[in-house]
C-alpha cells in the first residue's frame, strides 16, 4: 500500500509588502512542516510572498524584481518537500495573481487564478489578467488541481482540473471574514465536492490588514462534502492532514474539526486580531482610548486590552460641565476591572477658553451645536497630544449606527487612527458588551442599562436626536446593507417620516464618512471599500420630486 501524502494547510499572517520578511516566514513553515509533520507538500494562502490585498503595490515592477529574488531564496533554502505558495506575476506586460509550484530547488510549476473577483472588497481586474489554462501537479501518484479563491466558487477552474486529470483540489485563499461566511464557505466548497466528487484542501490566510481581517478556518473536505478537518479562527498555525490512496480513490482520516464559535465570540476575536494587526504592524507603541462612561468606549476599551495588553492602552476620562459623576466613576471602574489607570482631564477651562476667544464673532448668535462640537474637540486635542508624545495609536469609539447618520463630531470624537467600532452597529454593541460580560465583567451594568448620551448638553439623549437604536439599526441595515428604497422599507411597516429622515442624514453624511479613520469591516456593506456613494449628488433632492 502507498504511503498517505502528508499536506500541510500554513494558516499564516504576513505583512502586507514585506516581501523579505514574508519570505522569511515561508522558508521557516517549510523547514517547520518538513521536520515536524513529515510534510511532502505545503500548501500557503493566495499571494502570501506579497500579502494580501497588496492594492496598487501591484502596479510598481519594482514589486515583481523583489518578488523573484524571494521565489528564488525560498527554492533554494527549502528541501525536501513541495511548496504552493501564491505570488503576484509579470508576464509579458500582463499581470497575474499566481500559484508557484516549488520543488527541488526551482519553480516547476505556475498557476494563473482564473476568476478574478471584481466586488464588494474586492477590485482584481484593475490589477490582474485571467489565467486561462489548468493547472494538475503529480506527487507521490496524486493528482492535485491548484485552484485560487474565488476560483473554488466558481465551476470552469474546477471543472478544467477535473478534466485534466486532478483527483484531489489545492485552493490557496485569502478569503476575508464577514458575519456569515465561514458557512458560506464551506456551502460554496461543499457543491463543487459534490458535483466533481473529489477533496478539497482549503487554506486560509488569516491576519488584519487595514480594514479587512481574515479568519483562517482553513478546512479539508471530502468527496462526500463530510468535514475532515478544520483549523481554528483567528489564530495562525501548520495543521497537517494526510490523504490515503486506495482502489476506491483518495480517504482521508478525519480529525479535529475546530468547532464553530457563537457568532459574537467570532465579531469579538475580528475586532481583537483587527485592532492588534493594525497598531503591531503599523510600529505604534500601544493605544490611547477616551472614556466617556458610555458602552461605546468601554467595549472599545476591553478590545484595545484584549488585543494589546493593558501595560499598552492608555485611558482617559474629560469631564465637562455636562458629564455626570456616575461617568466619570464607571470609566475608573472600567480601567479598575481591566487593570489599567484611568486619567482624568476636565475640558472646563479649554472650553471656556475657546468660547472666550470666538465671544466676538458669535455676537448675537444663539448656543446650538457649535458650542457641543466645541467640546468634543477639545477632547479629540487632547487625545492626539497624547498619542502623539507616547508614539501610540488614538482608538475612536463611534460606533456604524453614529457614522452612518453622522452623529459624530469632525476634529472631535472622530479624531483618532482606527476606528474599532466603525462597523458594528448599535444594537450589535451591546450584544458584544454582554458576551464580553460572560468571559469576565469589564463593562458596569449599569452603563449597559442606562439610556445613551453624548453628554454635550444638559440632560442630553440620543433619543432626543434619534429613533430608538433598534429600530434605526433596521432601518439602515435595509438602506445600506441591502440597498431598499425608501418605499422598500416604508411597505416593510416603518413610518415613512422617520425612513426619509434616516435616510437622508446617510445621505447627507456620506463626506463625514470619507474623512473617518479605518476601521475592521464585519459585514458586507462596510463604509468605505465597500460603499462608495457621491459627496456632492442630487440623488436626495430627486426623491421629492
Amino acid at each position: 500500500m502507498r504511503e498517505p501524502l502528508r499536506v500541510v494547510l500554513a494558516q499564516l499572517n504576513f505583512l502586507v509588502g514585506d516581501i523579505e520578511g514574508n519570505a522569511d516566514k515561508i522558508i521557516a513553515a517549510c523547514q517547520q512542516a518538513k521536520q515536524q509533520h513529515q510534510a511532502d507538500l505545503i500548501l500557503f494562502p493566495e499571494l502570501a510572498l506579497t500579502g494580501y490585498p497588496p492594492e496598487d503595490l501591484l502596479l510598481r515592477s519594482e514589486l515583481y524584481t523583489r518578488c523573484e529574488q524571494a521565489v528564488q531564496k525560498i527554492a533554494a533554502e527549502i528541501e525536501g518537500i513541495v511548496a504552493v505558495l501564491g505570488c503576484p506575476q509579470s508576464i509579458d506586460e500582463k499581470r497575474y495573481n499566481s500559484a508557484l509550484v516549488l520543488e527541488a530547488g526551482q519553480v516547476n510549476a505556475v498557476y494563473h487564478k482564473q476568476a478574478l473577483p471584481n466586488y464588494s472588497v474586492f477590485d482584481e481586474k484593475r490589477y490582474f489578467s485571467k489565467g486561462t489554462e489548468p493547472l494538475v501537479i503529480n506527487i507521490q501518484g496524486v493528482a492535485l488541481g491548484i485552484t485560487v479563491c474565488e476560483d473554488i466558487w466558481t465551476d470552469t477552474p474546477v471543472a478544467m482540473a477535473v478534466q485534466a486529470g486532478a483527483k484531489c483540489i489545492l485552493n490557496l485563499n485569502a478569503s476575508p471574514y464577514h458575519m456569515g461566511k465561514i458557512t458560506e464557505r464551506e456551502q460554496a466548497v461543499r457543491q463543487q465536492v459534490l458535483k466533481h466528487q473529489l477533496p478539497v484542501i482549503y487554506a486560509n490566510l488569516v491576519g488584519g490588514q487595514d480594514e479587512l481581517v481574515f479568519d483562517g478556518h482553513s478546512f479539508v473536505m471530502d468527496q462526500t462534502g463530510e468535514l475532515c478537518f478544520r483549523a481554528p479562527a483567528f489564530e495562525q498555525g501548520l495543521f497537517a492532514v494526510e490523504l490515503e490512496s486506495n482502489e476506491t480513490g483518495l480517504s482521508i482520516p478525519v480529525q479535529t474539526c475546530a468547532p464553530y464559535q457563537d457568532e459574537q465570540q467570532d465579531i469579538y476575536n475580528a475586532l481583537v486580531l483587527g485592532v492588534r494587526d493594525y497598531v503591531h504592524k503599523n510600529g505604534f507603541d500601544g493605544a490611547v482610548i477616551g472614556l466617556s462612561g458610555g458602552i461605546d468606549s468601554a467595549l472599545t476599551l476591553a478590545i484595545a486590552v484584549d488585543a494589546l495588553g493593558g501595560e499598552a492602552v492608555e485611558a482617559v476620562s474629560m469631564p465637562s460641565r455636562y458629564t455626570a459623576q456616575m461617568s466619570i466613576d464607571d470609566a475608573v471602574s472600567e480601567c479598575d476591572a481591566l487593570g489599567l489607570g484611568c486619567h482624568i482631564i476636565s475640558i472646563e477651562s479649554v472650553f471656556n477658553n475657546f468660547v472666550s476667544l470666538l465671544d466676538d464673532v458669535f455676537t448675537g448668535l444663539p448656543v446650538d451645536t457649535t458650542e457641543e462640537n466645541i467640546q468634543a474637540r477639545c477632547r479629540g486635542v487632547l487625545l492626539m497630544a497624547m498619542a502623539n508624545k507616547k508614539r501610540k495609536l488614538v482608538l475612536t469609539t463611534g460606533n456604524k449606527s453614529e457614522m452612518a447618520v453622522g452623529y459624530a463630531t469632525l476634529y472631535g470624537d472622530m479624531a483618532g487612527g482606527f476606528a474599532v467600532l466603525k462597523d458594528v452597529c448599535k444594537t450589535q454593541v451591546y450584544a458584544l458588551a454582554n458576551w464580553r460580560n460572560q468571559q469576565s465583567l469589564v463593562i458596569p451594568q449599569r452603563v449597559i442599562d442606562r439610556p445613551p448620551s453624548a453628554e454635550l448638553a444638559p440632560d442630553q439623549k440620543d433619543s432626543d436626536s434619534l429613533p430608538d437604536y433598534p429600530a434605526l439599526d433596521e432601518i439602515l441595515a435595509r438602506y445600506i446593507e441591502q440597498d431598499q428604497s425608501i418605499q422598500d422599507i416604508v411597505a416593510a411597516g416603518f413610518d415613512e417620516q422617520i425612513v426619509r429622515k434616516v435616510v437622508r442624514l446617510v445621505d447627507f453624511n456620506e463626506y463625514k464618512r470619507r474623512q473617518a479613520a479605518p476601521g475592521v469591516r464585519i459585514t458586507q456593506r462596510a463604509f468605505g471599500r465597500d460603499r462608495r456613494y457621491p459627496i456632492t449628488s442630487g440623488f436626495e433632492r430627486g426623491r421629492s420630486k
